[in-house]
């Protein structure tokens, strides 16, 4: 279990995050038309795993508009924003912000991802959202770096993340 702050208030998670090297747990999430898509879907790809409670708020949106720029020189790499909004929601949020080069996963259906993760916030007012984090795979879905972010009203580490590669 992490702890993790939320404006300076404790709050946890329901694990750790995935160790580095070691293979990334498979999951099914649901991308905005509702299609069910799993990790192995981006197998031979690199991934970054973008966390977030919610797109609804400033610095999830925030993450999410910063990798999207980013995207564009990551080789061989899929930019995955996940979090519980629905797919509608996140469709919506891309339309709207101009988000054309991540994808957005919920997992609305997959109560399993947040707990394999260790991402799934199980107390405090944010209890069953999905903290914070950056984990990044490699094309053969082990993980090659994360980031549990401390306090979950700040952004992650871009630089870090984007240096892992």
């Amino acid at each position: 279990m992490a702890q993790i702050t939320l404006k300076g208030n404790p709050i946890h998670t329901s694990g750790n995050l995935p160790g580095k090297g070691s293979k990334a747990p498979g999951f099914t999430l649901t991308t905005g038309s509702l299609e069910d898509v799993s990790l192995e879907t981006y197998r031979g790809k690199k991934k970054i795993l973008n966390i977030v409670p919610s797109l609804d708020t400033g610095v999830c949106a925030a993450s999410a508009k910063t990798f999207d720029r980013r995207a564009h020189t990551l080789e061989n790499t899929v930019i995955l924003t996940i979090s519980h909004d629905l797919p509608f929601a996140m469709q919506r949020f891309c339309q709207a912000e101009g988000v054309n080069n991540v994808v957005t996963l919920s997992a609305f259906r997959s109560g399993g991802f947040g707990r394999d993760y260790g991402v799934e916030i199980i107390d405090g007012p944010m209890k069953g959202l999905l903290s914070r984090a950056v984990v990044i795979l490699d094309e053969e879905n082990r993980v090659i770096y994360t980031e549990q972010v401390p306090e979950i009203t700040q952004e992650p580490d871009y630089d870090a993340a984007v240096a892992a590669l």
